[in-house]
């Protein structure tokens, strides 16, 4: 169905406020895009990226070569592993890490006697494993402390390296692990007093860089574009390494800029911003958090077909939070739950245009996805839809409302839903091949490692959100909620949400294990916390305010190339 066209629409969002003097919230001021038509274009250099492809062929040879060596032993293949990962080439080379690292894991490969006290060595094949979901003991680090408290040995902060490591190892931690507990906190206070005084060089650049961005935590494809850069730098590079990651950077790049430069054609066709100007025109910053959740070049309609989720779904965020009316909002809630084009004539003017583009986004990808025998995913897209606008009906109604500020468990109960993990998740599985019904079910089960997602997410945007949310009058957030509950201060609420957040860290972890899917699917659900953390770095809102925190990355990852 036709959208109505720029001046029809403006007129009617004017003109329905104005004739019914409706009272609506304070609505938000946001930024405009910081991008024009920047990505709008884009040509693929044919020539150049078949060149491109024909030596990453050679390269990639070359490395796996060296990855399935037997003349190499395991300490130097664990930091092979490590640096193919870091340089973001280990798509290329899953199977063979994997094996690599279960012959080591079950013992097959083992490491010298002499590095068996290797504080380095030990903490990246802890770290490796564990990234890998082979369950790794924590108890390999016992042999580095020194009394019945199970503290560490002060002499080893002298070992930065080692220290580095075991600090990046810390990050894989689950709840309950005493040990590693111990661990992050030596690892961070030796990395904190020695950071200032380190010589430059690339590894006090790899500890500031880790204090302040863990690797486990970091969007792996903003972490390999730094990491690339900083490798040039190591006096033990392997040029034909780094040549690699340089290559397949630059090429993977030029499928992401076609896969934007077609996102923003079709969102600039639709004008929406122009019709419901009270939205926030993010399709740039949608996208890159597409590249959050999947950076691979498999992916690559499941991208586009997420970025277009996302965009639509954050124009819906917004009608709640800041244009619409409780009224209209129940009913374009009722709307939405009977998802029928019929139901259009009993909203408003401007809730017309966005209840069409939803219907019309969710026709299109059933479209594309029947001829594959793929329609039952927009099946639970649409559910996973139905469920978050209730719960953005719900909060909104305690905002309208103002005099039911809910206990804080009450609070989540809609808070993890509207965090939009699960409805994203969901939507990340549609353009997946291998997404099946089984993991669409497990998914719906509602897993540990979703729930765990679920909080983190959540609270990271609430502490980045809250000064802003207050200025425009909002009482239900979960710091108010806390706060009130447990009668405590802002600061103290602050500081038990951080702790909530590191449990569902800690959570994550555990889910990594779980063995019922696939680790692919598991990862998208992982890596929604990882695009939260960029996001919402630093206590910021990077989405709404991308100038803050985002642009350099969008940049970094969609404009600038390496020379070659």
């Amino acid at each position: 169905m036709a959208a109505a066209s720029n001046e029809e629409a403006n007129y009617n969002l004017t003109t329905n406020t104005k004739s019914s003097n409706i009272v609506r919230p304070v609505i938000a001021n946001f930024p405009p895009s910081l991008w024009d038509d920047r990505f709008t274009s884009f040509d693929m250099d044919i020539q150049l990226s078949s060149m491109y492809a024909e030596e990453i062929k050679v390269l990639k040879e070359e490395a796996r070569n060296m990855l399935t060596s037997v003349d190499i032993k395991l300490s130097e293949k664990l930091v092979l592993i490590d640096t193919i990962e870091r340089l973001g080439l280990s798509y290329h080379f899953e199977n063979e890490i994997k094996e690599q690292l279960t012959l080591a894991f079950n013992g097959h490969l083992k490491l010298e006697l002499e590095e068996n006290n290797d504080l380095f060595i030990n903490s990246l094949q802890f770290r490796l494993m564990r990234q890998h979901a082979l369950d790794a003991p924590s108890s390999i680090f016992k042999r580095f402390t020194e009394n019945k408290n199970g503290e560490f040995k002060k002499a080893l902060c002298t070992e930065i390296e080692g220290v580095l490591s075991l600090y990046e190892a810390t990050y894989l931690r689950r709840q309950g692990e005493e040990i590693l507990d111990k661990a992050f906190s030596f690892s961070k206070a030796c990395l904190e007093s020695v950071a200032p005084n380190l010589p430059e060089s690339p590894l006090k650049k790899q500890v500031l860089h880790a204090l302040d961005q863990s690797l486990h935590r970091g969007t792996p494809r903003v972490e390999s574009r730094r990491f690339i850069s900083l490798y040039e730098e190591f006096e033990s590079k392997n040029e034909s390494l780094l040549r690699l990651a340089k290559l397949d950077f630059n090429l993977l790049q030029m499928l992401h800029k076609k896969e934007l430069s077609e996102l923003t054609r079709w969102w600039k066709e639709m004008d929406l911003i122009s019709k419901l100007s009270y939205a926030r025109d993010r399709v740039v910053e949608c996208y890159f958090w597409t590249l959050g959740v999947y950076h691979e070049p498999q992916y690559s309609s499941a991208r586009v077909m997420l970025a277009k989720t996302i965009a639509i779904i954050s124009v819906v965020d917004d009608t709640y939070d800041t244009y619409g009316t409780i009224e209209e909002l129940k009913v374009f809630t009722d709307a939405i739950q009977k998802w029928d084009i019929s139901e259009i004539d009993r909203l408003p003017d401007y809730m017309k245009i966005c209840y069409t583009v939803v219907l019309d986004l969710y026709e299109a990808f059933e479209a594309e996805l029947s001829p594959k025998g793929r329609s039952f995913a927009v099946h639970y897209a649409r559910k996973a839809m139905k469920e978050i606008v209730m719960s953005y009906y719900v909060e909104a109604k305690w905002f309208v409302e103002g005099d039911h500020l809910p206990l804080f468990d009450e609070y989540m109960s809609q808070a993890e839903i509207t965090s939009g993990t699960y409805f994203l998740s969901v939507a990340a599985y549609l353009g997946m091949d291998n997404a099946t019904i089984e993991a669409f079910n497990w998914l719906s089960a509602k897993p540990n490692i979703l729930q765990a997602s679920n909080v983190v997410n959540r609270l990271i945007d609430d502490i980045a959100t809250y000064e802003d949310e207050k200025k425009r009058g909002q009482v239900t957030t979960g710091i108010d909620c806390y706060m009130k509950e447990h009668g405590v201060s802002k600061q103290v609420a602050i500081q038990c949400l951080h702790e909530k957040i590191e449990v569902g860290w800690k959570e994550m972890n555990k889910g990594l294990l779980d063995n019922s899917v696939s680790m692919e699917i598991r990862m998208r659900v992982f890596n929604w916390a990882r695009v939260a953390e960029i996001t919402y770095k630093h206590k910021q809102d990077g989405y709404t305010y991308p100038e803050k925190g985002l642009k350099p990355h969008i940049v970094a990852l969609l404009r600038q190339s390496f020379e070659i």
